[in-house]
């Protein structure tokens, strides 16, 4: 290794200043001259390797770093530059890769440990962000851009309180740092705090945070604070701003259809978005949003008029597998399995959301064998897709395999529990009357959200768990004991989709509560998002707790293993649950379920959760 002279040494020092001066050429030339007269040298290697990252010369910066690295060994200040060169080239995996060898040479050194934290977030590799970002917290714990990173570390682990604790000590470190605060609001909706989000997304506007990402995320935690009118009026103020914003314009339409019949009577759901669409017919990203809100709202028609719009400017499989649902859903299934057809053999390497829905169309067409192998394609791809199984479940059912048997092994893998009283009431009834109490305020919506599986009723905005509500924690923490408490009972299968996942504790992914009126009901579903689904019955009306009596009535009860009626496989229920009182219904989140209709002028009040499997 050769070090610069003193002379050499001050031409690197001009180069670095032109390159902060914004001449990269200037910079190159002379890294080039300086590399021809100590080719040695690894600071000169390293200049060139900077300055050919700067003209974008892929391979003679890589060359450049090389050479620094072969004379200097692992230089921890060449390895992060040289990071910073595979960074800009697009190479995610070397990049991670190259820092991982800087924390190796410098296990001291706040900034690798920084750097390869970021790099593993923006790969999805949480865990060895979370690792390495923990480690530079140890190492620089004054940082707050370094807790602001771990807190995002922390979330996409789905580690919430961890990662609000992270956001509230960068905040504590940097009061005026915008970013923290956004983030702290994200993730205190995520867990329930819905009111604290809102307060803090306040703050991050004081800070000259108003992007429209920011505002429209406000409105969504504004939207779970029950916060309605002004939920609307903010949504509606975004889409003025920003008319180019498309998710503002999706949430602005959500908000109208299920709470626009009282906070604007006479207003048609779709007017805003038709009206901006009229206004820009070329904005094919809010058509495409259109489209697939008319899809949501069985609006089939209308959907696929805009589709074909989309169509005609630019195809693309996504577009064709679009137009393709729409046509399914209108029941022209031979038209509909052109396009599956040809999409599918048009690339082998589908993801698992193409194939869920290519078997949709096998199994309503009777192609079972197809249906079973494309739906075992599809568990491959993605072990943990919920809905994967559940078509793959009735393919096999179809088929007479009695591999569905193993997959859903009902009285097993289905419970109906009792839940311990919470010492803070006097009886069950006390206890039920409390979170009715609590619940009813959340149920203002005259429609059920789109895309859900709610029919005649409405469901809770956001997380339920996690609200300011004491009657509703309590309820919490004693659901989790129950569901703990059941799985105790169960056993670990290897490469069973449920049972393989049993592991010390459990977290919640997602919570809701569900009000039903008169002949409302949930469609038959599963939740995608969950390994362990529920209901957990509050109040029922007279029509639901008197048939308990008749074996032969099923209001309002529970139906598991039955397929979606769009599929018309006339397929019937694998288990009746009946609801009670104050039970608490668990079953894997790949169940089938759906309930009965029933007819009362009390509605069915109920709270549902989804768990995910989460070591203690």
């Amino acid at each position: 290794m050769t070090a610069l002279t003193g002379a050499q040494a001050k031409q690197l020092q001009a180069a670095l200043a032109l390159m902060q001066q914004g001449r990269h050429c200037d910079a190159l030339a002379i890294s080039i001259a300086l590399v021809g007269i100590a080719a040695n040298a690894p600071d000169a290697q390293q200049l060139l390797g900077m300055c050919q990252t700067e003209a974008g010369n892929a391979q003679a910066a890589e060359l450049a770093f090389q050479r620094a690295l072969a004379s200097a060994g692992d230089n921890p200040l060449i390895l992060l530059n040289y990071a910073a060169c595979l960074r800009k080239f697009g190479r995610a995996d070397a990049v991670i890769k190259m820092l991982e060898r800087a924390v190796r040479a410098a296990p001291k050194l706040a900034r690798a440990w920084t750097e390869l934290g970021v790099a593993a977030i923006a790969q999805a590799r949480a865990d060895l962000a979370r690792t390495a970002l923990t480690q530079a917290a140890s190492l620089q714990p004054d940082s707050a851009y370094v807790w602001h990173a771990l807190g995002n570390a922390h979330r996409m682990a789905d580690e919430l309180a961890a990662a609000e604790d992270a956001f509230q000590t960068a905040i504590r470190l940097k009061p005026d740092f915008g970013s923290a605060f956004i983030n702290l609001a994200a993730t205190q909706r995520l867990l329930g705090r819905s009111e604290q989000a809102v307060a803090n997304f306040d703050r991050a506007k004081m800070l000259g945070h108003t992007s429209p990402d920011v505002l429209d995320a406000q409105v969504g935690a504004l939207m779970d604070s029950a916060k309605f009118a002004e939920a609307l009026r903010q949504a509606r103020e975004v889409v003025r701003m920003f008319p180019d914003f498309v998710p503002g314009h999706t949430t602005l339409a959500h908000i109208m259809w299920e709470h626009g019949s009282y906070l604007m009577p006479g207003h048609d759901p779709w007017s805003d978005i038709r009206e901006s669409l009229q206004a820009r017919p070329l904005d094919h990203a809010l058509r495409l949003s259109y489209a697939s809100l008319l899809l949501s709202a069985n609006l089939d028609e209308a959907a696929l008029a805009q589709i074909k719009i989309l169509r005609a400017h630019g195809d693309s499989a996504a577009l064709a597998t679009l137009e393709a649902d729409a046509l399914e859903k209108l029941e022209q299934a031979g038209a509909a399995g052109k396009l599956y057809d040809a999409i599918y053999h048009s690339n082998s390497a589908h993801e698992a959301a193409f194939l869920n829905t290519y078997v949709r169309h096998l199994l309503k067409i009777g192609r079972w064998d197809d249906a079973a192998r494309c739906a075992l394609q599809a568990t491959q791809a993605e072990p943990h897709d919920q809905q994967a199984w559940a078509y793959l479940s009735t393919a096999w059912r179809l088929l007479g395999d009695t591999r569905e048997l193993w997959l859903c092994d009902y009285e097993r893998l289905v419970a109906q529990a009792s839940v311990d009283i919470p010492n803070e009431f006097r009886s069950e009834s006390d206890f039920l009357q409390s979170l009715e109490i609590a619940l009813e305020p959340l149920h203002r919506a005259q429609r059920a959200p789109l895309q859900q599986s709610v029919r005649g009723g409405s469901q809770t905005s956001g997380r339920l768990f996690g609200r300011n509500q004491p009657t509703l924690a309590t309820a919490q923490t004693a659901l989790k004991a129950t569901v703990r408490r059941w799985l105790t009972t169960l056993v670990h299968v290897p490469a069973h989709p449920f049972l393989s996942r049993l592991a010390s504790d459990v977290r919640f992914s997602g919570s809701w509560s569900v009000r039903l009126t008169s002949q409302g009901k949930h469609a038959n579903h599963i939740h995608q998002q969950g390994w362990l689904s529920s209901a957990f019955y509050v109040a029922l009306p007279p029509s639901i707790t008197s048939a308990q009596k008749d074996p032969s009535a099923n209001p309002g009860c529970l139906l598991l293993g039955q397929p979606p009626s769009e599929l018309k496989l006339d397929l019937p229920a694998r288990l009746i649950v009946r609801p009670k009182p104050g039970t608490l219904a668990l079953f894997p989140s790949y169940f089938w379920h759906g309930t009965v209709p029933f007819f009362d002028a009390e509605p069915r009040l109920s709270i549902a959760f989804d768990m995910q499997p989460s070591v203690s």
